[in-house]
């Protein structure tokens, strides 16, 4: 059958099993329990997600379908937003070439998240000929291009072919295609983006953090607080319930998310320090949240003869090593909070001079490291996942961006 039983398509390492626990005891400031909602986080988030079954025989193709470009027929700002978002993106070839390397244990430990629905895992097995692929081919209701299209609708949207979603804002017509769909509170709280965005507290740790840990800096933040001043995962990531999931890799979200300053302290003599000053303002998490992306600064002395003379560079991020076993340096700022970097030089004698600082966003900072290090020995790799590793470099190297540009020049008299 299609998809085989969820036991033989899914694996549950215990520290996967325990997220939604984890999640639903948190306590402090933030989301209060509420038994409605942690009873159906319980349920719709279940590791692993069952099969959807059998349509129902109502149903007409176009319902049945867990393709997006379906949903998107009637649904069509939403499919839009998701089209240009990183979860439509979820299984690129940063993934796609590591799935060449793993078992099927290994693979569905990534599509927990990156392809979860069980007809997407069947689909993946069969391409990579793992042990316990389907024996039949998917049903209709299933596209043959499912496993390749990531996060999709249907992920967060539908459980045995019933759909799901926040209360509506306006008329509630539950007369509509597929029998209407089901109201669910959850999907405005942030715990809801907690299963993919947490790990539990036994998840794997570098130098004593989590490697996944967004949630509860969310928490530990003044956005988590009730009151006027609360702002939820969806607040920001989904502005108007627009289905866009920005983050760092987008230009605007970034800005909003701090405010820098910079300053030139003389030191007496010649010698001069630059100070820029970077504040969180505007992320309810810490900035940047994951390991991956870095923001780099950049400081130049500008007024010599030629070309502006590069003074120094820092990192603004979680900086771990490829193998992910040793921490290298954390500068991430919590939320509200406020960082320094400093970089001391000689002024050049008269003449009038300034630093620029240029800030420089790499999104995919870890991963650009990774590619190298493996392309390094691709002769080691299996040869149909090198052409995606070079395509993921090239791709992730393609996401970086200048985000600010500030100059200071010494005090005068």
């Amino acid at each position: 059958m299609f998809p085989t039983s969820v036991s033989r398509l899914s694996t549950r390492p215990a520290w996967l099993a325990l997220l939604l626990l984890t999640v639903l005891l948190a306590t402090g400031c933030g989301d209060k329990p509420e038994p409605a909602i942690e009873a159906f986080l319980a349920r719709h988030w279940a590791d692993p997600l069952p099969p959807q079954g059998s349509p129902p025989a109502g149903y007409s193709a176009l319902e049945a379908s867990l393709d997006p470009d379906a949903c998107g027929q009637c649904h069509t700002e939403q499919h839009a937003g998701w089209r240009t978002s990183l979860h439509s993106r979820a299984m690129g070839p940063g993934l796609l070439w590591q799935l060449k390397l793993m078992d099927q244990d290994q693979g569905n430990r990534c599509l927990r998240c990156h392809a979860p629905l069980a007809e997407q895992k069947a689909l993946l097995a069969l391409e990579h000929g793992w042990p316990n692929a389907p024996t039949e081919p998917p049903p209709d209701y299933v596209p043959a291009d499912l496993g390749h299209r990531g996060l999709i609708c249907a992920a967060c949207h539908v459980r045995e072919h019933r759909r799901f979603g926040p209360p509506p804002r306006g008329e509630n017509n539950q007369d509509g295609p597929h029998g209407g769909f089901t109201i669910a509170p959850a999907f405005q709280d942030s715990r809801f983006c907690a299963h993919c965005h947490q790990f539990p507290d036994d998840g794997p740790r570098i130098a004593g953090k989590l490697q996944e840990n967004t949630y509860q800096e969310w928490l530990a933040s003044p956005y988590a607080r009730d009151g006027d001043g609360k702002r939820t995962c969806q607040d920001c990531h989904m502005p108007d319930r627009r289905h866009l999931w920005r983050g760092i890799h987008d230009p605007e979200m970034t800005r909003s998310a701090i405010e820098t300053t910079l300053d030139v302290i003389p030191l007496g003599g010649d010698r001069y320090e630059a100070r820029a000053r970077v504040r969180n303002s505007g992320a309810g998490h810490h900035f940047p949240t994951y390991m991956v992306p870095k923001v780099e600064l950049l400081f130049s002395l500008d007024g010599t003869e030629g070309a502006p003379r590069e003074l120094g560079r820092h990192l603004i991020g979680w900086q771990v090593d490829t193998a992910i076993t040793r921490e290298i340096a954390d500068t991430r700022i919590p939320a509200g909070e406020t960082r320094e970097f400093r970089q001391a030089f000689n002024a050049p004698v008269g003449g009038d001079w300034r630093i620029e600082l240029v800030l420089r966003v790499i999104p995919g900072e870890h991963y650009e490291r990774i590619y190298r290090d493996s392309l390094s020995r691709a002769d080691r790799l299996p040869a149909e996942a090198v052409p995606l590793l070079r395509r993921a470099l090239v791709e992730t190297e393609a996401g970086r961006y200048e985000l600010a540009r500030l100059e200071a020049g010494p005090a005068r008299p």
